[in-house]
């Protein structure tokens, strides 16, 4: 059996909703010839590609790295059939949260002015890679070490870290908090699209309670309801403000850098003048 566009099509959106029943009205196939393809699929690659003895229908690790390799090379594939649009389709920019920060809305205005017949598209995409990896954007704002292979990246600045804590909580009360601080606590952790690991502590002073959540909006909420504390960078006090979260300074805890990131093959057209005008307007501080 030979693997056509269709199959990688079909395992893609069964991904994304994790459900084969919806995947298949987004299709408009019927759901039998839906698990008929992605049975066909796992066949031929020799791997379990989707696990169903779950209540939920959750990809293996196997199908967690497959899917990022099918989402390139779909979207390789789209692209190719849009010759004739390609210098000025849009510019999609991918972010998981808090985007350039401050130097978020400079950046857009002057590329706005700079470069009118290319639109650029600011999408928040909650993973690791927000959306570079599967081929959803054409570049990214990445926080902390940037592994992912096949990708290019720009350092643009660093960011000091921040404690968030509950307002009405005890450490609300201190001017800056340290690492030792927060570890006493329940440790809320984004293991979706977050910067921050217990990596962040020493191996012998790390928190012993960690909750994890999937994204910004959930980390928030559990620290505002006083589940845990947390740890981000300056950005995110600036962009995500929060009645219920209270942000300090974390004294002991290493800057992180920011990276701009696109794929080094086949980028989009206009891919060297975003990296040049997000170098210049974050320069600008």
């Amino acid at each position: 059996m030979s693997i056509e566009l269709r199959h990688l099509r079909c395992f893609l959106a069964v991904a994304e909703e994790s459900n084969v029943t919806r995947a298949a009205a987004r299709l408009g196939l019927t759901q039998p010839s839906v698990s008929r393809t992605l049975a066909a699929l796992e066949e031929h690659v020799g791997v379990r590609l989707v696990d169903r003895s779950t209540h939920h229908l959750v990809l293996t690790a196997e199908g967690r790295a497959f899917r990022d390799k099918a989402a390139v090379a779909v979207a390789a594939f789209d692209e190719a059939l849009d010759v004739g649009g390609l210098p000025h389709r849009p510019l999609r920019l991918g972010h998981a949260w808090s985007a350039l920060g401050p130097y978020t809305t400079p950046l857009l205005r002057r590329w706005e002015r700079e470069h009118p017949d290319t639109p650029l598209e600011l999408l928040r995409i909650d993973d690791r890679t927000a959306g570079l990896s599967r081929g959803e954007v054409d570049a990214a704002v990445l926080r902390g070490p940037v592994g992912t292979p096949g990708l290019a990246t720009e350092l643009l600045f660093t960011e000091p870290r921040v404690a968030a804590v509950p307002s009405d909580g005890p450490l609300a009360a201190l001017a800056s908090l340290t690492l030792a601080d927060l570890a006493a606590w329940p440790v809320v952790l984004n293991t979706v699209s977050g910067l921050t690991t217990l990596d962040l502590w020493p191996a012998d002073a790390r928190p012993t309670a960690t909750i994890t959540v999937a994204n910004t909006d959930d980390w928030l909420t559990a620290i505002a309801a006083g589940r845990g504390v947390g740890s981000s960078v300056a950005s995110t006090a600036q962009m995500h403000a929060h009645r219920g979260v209270a942000y300090r300074p974390l004294s002991d805890a290493p800057s992180a850098p920011v990276f701009l990131a696109w794929r080094s093959t086949r980028p989009h057209p206009a891919v060297r003048q975003l990296v040049a005008l997000a170098r210049a307007v974050a320069r600008k501080r």
